[in-house]
């Protein structure tokens, strides 16, 4: 089973789905071969729609927070995918505070693109309400928890909120990978770590909140998703932690937004050009 295209006499370019199979009597003796295929015209057609509308979604700008240069981006390997970002506003606060949010549900596709709107939606909300990190994270848990019930699904998700005149990181790990902050200076990489677990697991359970001072000037947050350092090249071969923190070491210097379109042209390089096999997200947060 594949998808593919055919031409037309009038050369237009059709989507289908080809399926293949052995036809075979009621003895089991193969008579020959089967062959099906469909147009996948109107289907192909709904989920670009649907890719349109996650799309916008997404922070079409960086928020504007003096002392700090933020980026980022979010590329489903599918015509729609199950990882987001954010930037949120808590209530009561200021200038010097900003607060992000990356996430991913497992799998990719439509159903995990749908749960992760759904995310999204009630995140947004409660983070509108007073609370701290981990309330907001224990209050999206239980709202997951029935909508993921039974559905072998869940969700990992990291929060970061900073506060950049008391110089202080909080964040909740909810089972994702660690958050990175890198010193230029030492040309070393902290993780930001925890152990909690995925968001609609178990009801009511309750979320540690993590904190520790910084960032200092020239330090790099950086929120990720495990579909950059899992994408494979031609040879098997993966691309890597160590490869990921390289090339952010690499382009420090750069702004915020030139380190994220240098890791995603880093990944484009190693991977000559094939499709990601999972959804690929980074969050760049530099204190100036």
């Amino acid at each position: 089973t594949f998808e593919g295209q055919i031409l037309s006499r009038d050369n237009k370019v059709i989507p289908v789905l080809i399926h293949g199979n052995n036809l075979r009597d009621d003895t089991g003796h193969k008579l020959g071969n089967v062959a099906f295929v469909s147009d996948l015209s109107e289907q192909k057609k709904a989920l670009q729609l649907a890719a349109e509308i996650q799309k916008s979604l997404l922070p079409n700008e960086s928020p504007d927070v003096p002392g700090f240069d933020v980026a980022g981006i979010s590329i489903s390997s599918d015509e729609i995918g199950g990882d987001y970002f954010d930037f949120l506003d808590q209530p009561g606060c200021q200038e010097h505070t900003m607060g992000s949010v990356v996430g991913d549900i497992a799998g990719h596709g439509v159903d995990a693109a749908l749960l992760m709107t759904s995310a999204r939606a009630f995140m947004r909300m409660r983070a509108t309400k007073p609370g701290n990190l981990s309330d907001i994270v224990y209050d999206l848990n239980n709202h997951l928890v029935d909508d993921l019930y039974g559905s072998g699904r869940f969700m990992t998700m990291f929060s970061l909120a900073l506060d950049s005149r008391s110089k202080t990181i909080h964040w909740v790990k909810a089972g994702h990978d660690a958050a990175l902050l890198y010193s230029p200076e030492k040309d070393d990489f902290t993780e930001l770590g925890g152990r909690d677990l995925p968001l609609g697991v178990l009801k009511d359970f309750q979320f540690e909140e993590f904190s520790m001072q910084g960032p200092n000037p020239g330090q790099i947050l950086i929120l990720a998703t495990d579909g950059i350092w899992e994408t494979f090249n031609g040879q098997g071969e993966m691309f890597g932690r160590d490869r990921f923190r390289q090339a952010i070491s690499k382009h420090a210097m750069m702004s915020a937004h030139g380190i994220v379109d240098s890791v995603v042209e880093s990944l484009r390089t190693f991977s000559d050009g094939l499709k990601p096999a999972d959804d690929i997200t980074l969050v760049v947060i530099k204190k100036l």
